[in-house]
C-alpha cells in the first residue's frame, strides 16, 4: 500500500519511502490462495490471485484416485496456499502429504471446519463480496443476477469451495493489509478455468526436455526468488515486449492445446508476421506494446484509492498505445480473427479514458508537486482558488506594509506568510534584545513560535485572512483529491474494455514473440490435422542447434498402422538421447501453436507427451534411482493411450542385466499386444543389443530399428549423428572409452576379456609374470614330486609341501 507524506513544500506524497515506484511495482508480490473439495471422485476447486484481484473457478469435473487433473491445475498455478475441509477424502489427505514432501515446491496447507464449506453459506459469502465495479447500492436481487452472468452456480462443489476461500481472504485481508477494517477484498473480475483439452506433461517431461530451466540469478537481490531462465525453450521463445505478454506465454507453455481452433489462430497471425513483406509492422507494433502496462495492478490502486502520479501516466501511456495499435491493425487483413478481434473489441471507450485523462491531469505540474493535480478550465472552484493562490505574493506584501507602520518603531521588517494547515502568520526579525520568552510579547500579537530567528505571531489582520481566503493550499488539494475520485470512478466503470486490451495485447505480444524466434531461427510452420501420424522431414533440436556449429538434421516418421514402436540403437555419445528430445520438442512446439525447426512437419493431435529419460533426485522422497525409473515407466505403461508420444531413454539400466532386459522387453510386448488403436507413438533408445539378438520381442509391423551411423577410421570411431534403419552390432565402448581417456593397456583388456565373454570362453586370468615362467615353475614342482620315493619311509612329504607347493601358491594370482 502506499504511504501519504509530507514533504518539505507541504504537498502530499504517495508512495512507500526510499523506494523507486518502478522497483515497487515490478516487486509486487502476487499471493494466489486455492481453496478445494474432493467429493465422491469429483474435484471442484477456485482460487483468488491478488495481483489482479481475480477469483477464477473450475466447473466441477471428474478426478482420479491419484488426482491427476488437481495436481496438474496446482502444477501451473502454483497456490501459495492450499484450503480444503477439515473433513475431506483420503486421497485428498495422501495427496496433500506428498505435495508437503516435495523440497521445490511447498505451500502453505489451511484446512477449515466443513461448516465453512456450506453450499447456502458460500452463496451468501459470494452475494456479500466486495465488487468495486458495481454500483454501492445495487439490490441483492440485481446483484445475483449480475453474479449469476459471471459464475456458474451448476457446480456445487466449486460453489462451496468458493464460499471458504471468501472467508479466508477476509481473514487475511489479503492486498488490504493496510486499510481500514471496513475495506473488504476487492474482486475484479471473474474468470472460467479450465484444462479440457490440454496435453498431459509431467514435471519430468518439462524438466528433461528443457521447456523451462531455472539458473542461479548472479545477482540473488535482483529477483524474489534469486533464479533467472536459463538455456530453455521458453528462454529462446520468450521474445515479449511485456511482461503480462511474457505471463501469458509461460501458460501456453505449461497448457499446450489440441484445440484446433485455437491452434490455428495462432498459426496464422505468426504466418502473417514471418512473411519478409510484413517485418516493418512488426517492429512498429512490438515498439508500441512496450507502453501496455500491468492494468491489473494499476486498477487495484484504483479501487484501494491509492494511485500515484505516476499510475495514471502509465494508464494514459496505455491506453492511448492500445488505440494506436487497434488504428494499426485495423488496416490488416481482417481474415485475421486475432486482428479483427483487436480492431472490433477495442471499443471506443479507449479514446473516451484517454480523453478524459488528458483533459482533466496536468502531468507536468503532477510531477512538479508530485501529486495529483488538475488541469485548468476542468472545476471553476478550483481555478478560482489557484488564482487567488497565485495572487497571494503581491497582495500579502502590501498587507505586510500596512502591519510595519502599526509595530514598534524598532522593528525593521515585517512579512506576512501563508503555511499549509496553519494560516496566515506575520512574522518578525528577532532583535538582539530579545533573549527570554518574555521579550517575544508584543501588544496586539499571539506569539506562535520561533524559526531561523524569525518569530511568528498571529494578529487581528491574519484572523481576518484565514476567515477570508481559508487554508488555500489544503483545499486546493481535497477538491483535486475530489476530481480524482471522480475520475477513478469513471476509468473504473470502463475497466472491462481495459481487461480487454490485456487479453488482446498479451495475445499479440506472444505471437509476435514467436514469429520473431521463427525468423531469426529459421522454423517451418507445421500442419496440425485430427489423424494419428507424426512426420518431421530435417528435424532440429532447437537448443542444441543453438550450441553447435554444426547440426545434422535427422527425419522421423510414425503412421497410424505400421512402425508406431521405433527402437533406436547406437554406441553412447552417438546422439540417440538428443533424437528423442528432439522429436519431443518439435512436437510439444507444434502443440503450443509456434514454428518448429525442421523443413516439414506434420503433427497429429497428440493427448500427452510421456518420458523415461532421466532419474530425478531420490534423496528428498526416500525412493531409490531404480523405482523412480519404474514409476515414470508405469505412468507411460497404464496412461498413454494411441494419441500419446512416449519417449524412453536407456530404461532397465538401474539394476542388474538380465533383469532390467526382461522389464524393458516386457513393457515393449505389453505395447504390442495392444490393438491398433491404442499403440502410441514410441521412441525407445537402448544399449540392450541383446533384446533384438535373443529375438525376445516378437515380429510386428508396428515395430520398426533405427541406428546411428558411425564410421571407424583406423581405431578411432567417427561419429555420423545421421539416422538410418537397422540396429547397431556394437557399442563401440572401447573406442569411446579410448576417446575418454582410459589408458591403453586398460582399454585392450577390457576388449579381450569381453571378446572371451561374449563367445563363451573362460576368461584367461593374467599375473605380472609371464605365462612361459608361470609354466615351467610348475613343471619343476611336478618334477620333484616324481622323484621323490613315497615308499621310503624317511621321505619329508611335509617339509616338500611347505617348501615347493606352498610358496608356490602364495604367489601373486592370476588376476584379471
Amino acid at each position: 500500500m502506499a504511504v501519504a507524506r509530507e514533504d518539505s513544500r507541504g504537498s502530499l506524497v504517495f508512495g512507500a519511502p526510499g523506494r523507486n515506484l518502478e522497483e515497487e511495482e515490478e516487486d509486487d508480490q502476487a499471493a494466489v490462495l486455492l481453496s478445494v473439495l474432493v467429493q465422491q471422485g469429483q474435484l471442484g476447486l477456485c482460487f483468488y490471485n491478488s495481483e489482479n484481484s481475480s477469483l477464477h473457478y473450475m466447473v466441477d469435473s471428474p478426478d482420479n484416485k491419484e488426482l491427476h487433473l488437481l495436481s496438474r491445475v496446482i502444477q501451473e498455478v502454483r497456490p501459495h496456499l492450499i484450503l480444503t475441509s477439515a473433513k475431506q477424502e483420503r486421497c485428498l489427505t495422501q495427496y496433500l502429504q506428498q505435495l508437503g514432501s516435495d523440497p521445490h515446491y511447498r505451500p502453505e496447507v489451511v484446512t477449515y471446519p466443513y461448516v465453512d464449506f456450506g453450499l447456502e453459506v458460500g452463496k451468501q459469502r459470494l452475494l456479500s463480496a466486495h465488487l468495486p465495479f458495481l454500483p454501492p447500492h445495487i439490490s441483492e436481487r440485481d446483484k445475483m443476477s449480475y453474479l449469476s452472468s459471471c459464475i456458474t452456480f451448476d457446480s456445487p462443489l466449486m460453489l462451496r469451495a468458493v464460499g471458504a476461500l471468501l472467508k479466508c481472504l477476509d481473514r487475511r485481508r489479503v492486498g488490504v493489509e493496510l486499510e481500514d477494517s471496513s475495506v473488504g477484498v476487492p474482486i475484479l473480475q471473474f474468470n472460467a478455468y479450465t484444462l479440457k483439452g490440454v496435453v498431459y506433461i509431467d514435471r519430468d517431461t518439462y524438466s528433461v526436455l528443457q521447456i523451462f530451466k531455472s539458473d542461479l540469478h548472479p545477482s540473488v537481490y535482483k529477483l524474489q526468488s534469486g533464479e533467472k531462465e536459463g538455456l530453455s525453450l521458453y528462454g529462446i521463445l520468450n521474445r515479449c515486449r511485456s511482461k503480462f505478454g511474457s505471463k501469458m506465454l509461460r501458460q501456453w507453455f505449461l497448457r499446450p492445446t489440441q484445440d484446433l481452433a485455437v491452434l490455428r489462430r495462432r498459426q496464422e497471425v505468426i504466418r502473417f508476421f514471418t512473411s519478409p513483406r510484413n517485418s516493418d509492422v512488426l517492429n512498429t507494433l512490438q515498439a508500441s506494446l512496450r507502453n501496455i502496462r500491468n492494468i491489473p495492478g494499476l486498477l487495484r490502486r484504483m479501487t484501494l484509492s491509492s494511485t500515484k502520479v505516476t499510475d495514471w501516466q502509465r494508464l494514459y501511456k496505455t491506453v492511448y498505445s492500445a488505440v494506436c495499435i487497434r488504428d494499426s491493425v485495423r488496416h490488416l487483413p481482417q481474415s485475421i480473427q486475432l486482428f479483427r478481434e483487436i480492431g472490433e473489441e477495442l471499443s471506443d471507450n479507449l479514446q473516451n479514458i484517454a480523453a478524459l485523462i488528458n483533459r482533466v491531469v496536468d502531468f507536468d505540474a503532477s510531477l512538479e508537486e508530485n501529486r495529483f493535480t488538475v488541469k485548468p478550465n476542468v472545476d471553476p472552484a478550483i481555478d478560482e482558488k489557484k488564482r487567488r493562490m497565485m495572487g497571494l505574493p503581491d497582495f500579502l506584501t502590501d498587507v505586510a506594509r500596512r502591519e510595519l507602520e502599526r509595530l514598534d518603531s524598532g522593528i525593521p521588517s515585517c512579512c506576512v506568510i501563508y503555511i499549509p494547515l496553519i494560516g496566515f502568520l506575520l512574522t518578525v526579525p528577532r532583535l538582539p534584545s530579545m533573549v527570554e520568552k518574555e521579550d517575544f510579547e508584543m501588544e496586539g500579537l499571539e506569539f506562535m513560535f520561533l524559526s531561523e530567528d524569525r518569530l511568528h505571531y498571529r494578529n487581528q489582520t491574519t484572523r481576518e485572512l484565514d476567515n477570508l481566503l481559508g487554508d488555500l493550499h489544503s483545499d486546493i488539494r481535497d477538491m483535486e483529491t475530489a476530481v480524482m475520485t471522480q475520475l477513478q470512478n469513471a476509468v473504473l466503470e470502463w475497466s472491462q474494455s481495459l481487461y480487454q486490451v490485456l487479453d488482446l495485447m498479451a495475445e499479440l505480444d506472444c505471437l509476435m514473440a514467436m514469429s520473431s524466434a521463427s525468423l531469426e531461427y529459421s522454423y517451418t510452420s507445421p500442419k496440425l490435422a485430427r489423424h494419428r501420424k507424426i512426420a518431421i522431414t530435417q528435424g532440429r533440436h532447437p537448443l542444441l542447434e543453438l550450441c553447435s556449429p554444426v547440426f545434422v538434421a535427422n527425419s522421423f516418421h510414425s503412421s497410424e498402422s505400421e512402425g508406431r514402436i521405433k527402437i533406436v540403437t547406437g554406441p553412447n555419445s552417438s546422439g540417440k538421447s538428443i533424437f528423442l528430445k528432439q522429436v519431443g520438442l518439435i512436437v510439444f512446439m507444434a502443440l503450443i501453436g509456434s514454428d518448429v525447426p525442421a523443413k516439414e512437419a506434420e503433427v497429429g493431435l497428440v493427448d500427452g507427451i510421456f518420458t523415461r529419460m532421466q532419474s530425478r533426485e531420490s534423496v528428498s522422497v526416500g525412493l531409490s534411482t531404480f523405482i523412480i525409473d519404474l514409476n515414470q515407466m508405469a505412468l507411460a505403461l497404464n496412461s498413454s493411450t494411441g494419441n500419446s508420444l512416449v519417449l524412453i531413454d536407456e530404461f532397465g539400466k538401474g539394476t542388474n542385466t538380465v533383469d532390467g532386459l526382461s522389464l524393458l522387453a516386457a513393457s515393449v510386448s505389453f505395447w504390442l499386444k495392444k490393438s491398433l488403436e491404442d499403440v502410441p507413438h514410441i521412441l525407445l533408445a537402448t544399449n540392450f543389443h541383446s533384446l533384438m539378438q535373443l529375438g525376445l520381442l516378437p515380429t510386428s509391423g508396428m515395430l520398426s530399428f533405427l541406428t546411428l551411423e558411425t564410421a571407424v577410421d583406423r581405431d578411432e570411431l567417427v561419429f555420423l549423428y545421421q539416422l538410418k534403419e537397422g540396429i547397431c552390432q556394437s557399442s563401440y565402448a572401447s573406442n569411446i572409452a579410448a576417446m575418454a581417456g582410459l589408458p591403453a593397456c586398460l582399454v585392450h583388456r577390457a576388449v579381450e576379456v569381453s571378446e572371451q565373454y561374449r563367445t563363451g570362453e573362460p576368461v584367461k586370468r593374467i599375473d605380472r609374470a609371464s605365462s612361459d615362467e608361470q609354466a615351467r615353475r610348475c613343471q619343476s614342482v611336478v618334477e620333484k614330486f616324481l622323484s621323490l620315493d613315497l615308499e621310503d619311509k624317511d621321505v619329508d612329504l611335509h617339509g616338500f609341501m611347505k617348501d615347493e607347493v606352498l610358496p608356490s601358491a602364495g604367489d601373486p594370482a592370476l588376476v584379471i
